[in-house]
């Protein structure tokens, strides 16, 4: 049996990542054997070779291979397509017409995107993986076929299951060995090889010199989410190749082909401070620190609203240890914020207990209107952060979110607590 360069090179597989290889290997050792297979893995990142590599290396090899896209075929047809129809079946069926199933009989048929088919279908199916007979469309006489399955999917199949949209038992016959393959983000060292290997192949397309990259062009790439994997990659690759006159490649020619380039960079980055960076260390500050500052202040309020409702010498006692964590935990967080930020100040008096037993001196009452104020400059800042955001996403609340570490649902909350009266565009 070939070893795993072997196959790369015969298949055109670019990638030294262990879960590739895993994948391989694991296609390898199935090939041999007659048993059902599902493919995983994201959209793009080449489900397809796969079943190819199993229909070669298996004792099928010089028989039929079909791949099927399961979702590109229209619901009314699929049983047609699959299993063959009889003549006056429908309206259109002139002829009888044989299936994929009768077609690649001794051989491999690979259904691709399996998660896409109809349930009436999965039940014929299922009959073919259980004891290899169908029935052709308006057809009442059983067939026969001897064939290997091998599927491929992009969704999660138990998702699919709870939600009644693919069968259980079907879901465990295809899966008999299941093989994952990485996204191209999990995939870091191959990306630049990848790139190259496109640039090349489209240099000698397009006749142009290939492409070349620096080492910033290396790191953006790496970086990049990659959301349409190899796929994604390919197009990129490609143009670039046809479009950009510079061949020596750049993290700033990159970001130019790379959409929302910004958005998927992780979040906390060194960059130069300026007042509209999000970025800089202060805002980052802001942002970490508002809501824990918002919980201080509710549970002092409500320790205090306690203390005053309370008679007792006791419930004082209790309460004495834990004001005073709240007070030293607030002088803690006080100092980390940077100068221009207003901590909360709170005096205390010549002794904690006279804090306790004097509910109606002034000093007490002092402390208590400052846990109700927000520092103006606070809430200016964090309105400006809001504004700043939107701007950049253009009104999309979902980009600023992101950009701003919420949830869209917190955004719209504060959106309309600040009364910013943006137009939702999203």
């Amino acid at each position: 049996m070939d070893n795993i360069q072997t196959i790369k090179q015969r298949f055109g597989i670019i990638g030294i990542d262990e879960g590739l290889n895993r994948a391989l290997e694991k296609a390898l050792r199935v090939a041999s054997t007659n048993i059902s297979v599902l493919v995983t893995g994201e959209s793009g990142v080449g489900k397809e070779n796969v079943p190819k590599i199993i229909h070669q290396y298996s004792n099928r090899k010089h028989s039929k291979y079909i791949a099927v896209n399961c979702g590109a075929i229209p619901e009314g047809t699929i049983d047609s397509e699959l299993f063959g129809h009889e003549k006056g079946a429908f309206t259109g069926a002139t002829s009888t017409r044989s299936g994929y199933f009768e077609v690649a009989d001794g051989g491999t048929i690979f259904l691709d995107e399996v998660g896409e088919l109809p349930l009436p279908t999965q039940v014929r199916l299922l009959r073919i993986l259980e004891n290899g007979e169908f029935l052709k469309v308006g057809s009442s006489k059983v067939q026969k076929t001897d064939v290997r399955i091998v599927a491929a999917t992009n969704i999660q199949m138990i998702d699919a299951i709870q939600k009644g949209k693919f069968r259980e038992d079907l879901y465990y016959r295809l899966s008999t060995v299941e093989i994952n393959l990485p996204p191209l983000r999990e995939r870091k060292e191959d990306i630049p090889l990848l790139f190259r290997k496109f640039a090349s192949d489209f240099g000698l397309k397009y006749r142009m010199p290939p492409l070349s990259l620096d080492e910033s062009a290396k790191m953006a790439l790496i970086k990049y989410n990659w959301n349409g994997n190899i796929r994604q990659l390919r197009n990129v690759a490609e143009q670039i190749s046809v479009l950009e006159k510079e061949r020596k490649l750049n993290s700033k020619i990159l970001k130019n082909y790379l959409p929302d380039f910004d958005y998927q960079l992780p979040a906390l980055i060194k960059k130069t401070n300026t007042d509209n960076s999000f970025s800089s260390e202060r805002e980052i500050l802001y942002k970490v620190l508002f809501d824990m500052k918002n919980d201080i202040n509710d549970l002092k309020k409500l320790t205090l609203d306690i203390l005053n409702e309370s008679s007792t010498e006791l419930v004082q006692k209790k309460n004495k240890n834990l004001i005073n964590k709240i007070y030293q935990n607030d002088k803690d967080i006080s100092k980390k914020l940077d100068n221009s930020i207003e901590p909360i100040s709170i005096e205390k008096t010549s002794s904690q207990s006279e804090i306790l037993n004097k509910s109606n001196d002034p000093e007490f009452d002092y402390a208590d209107s400052v846990i109700e104020e927000e520092p103006l400059s606070l809430l200016e800042k964090e309105i400006e952060m809001i504004k700043s955001a939107l701007e950049r996403a253009k009104g999309k609340r979902k980009v600023a979110a992101q950009e701003l570490g919420i949830s869209e649902r917190t955004l719209y909350r504060k959106i309309k607590q600040f009364d910013l009266n943006l137009d939702d565009e999203n």
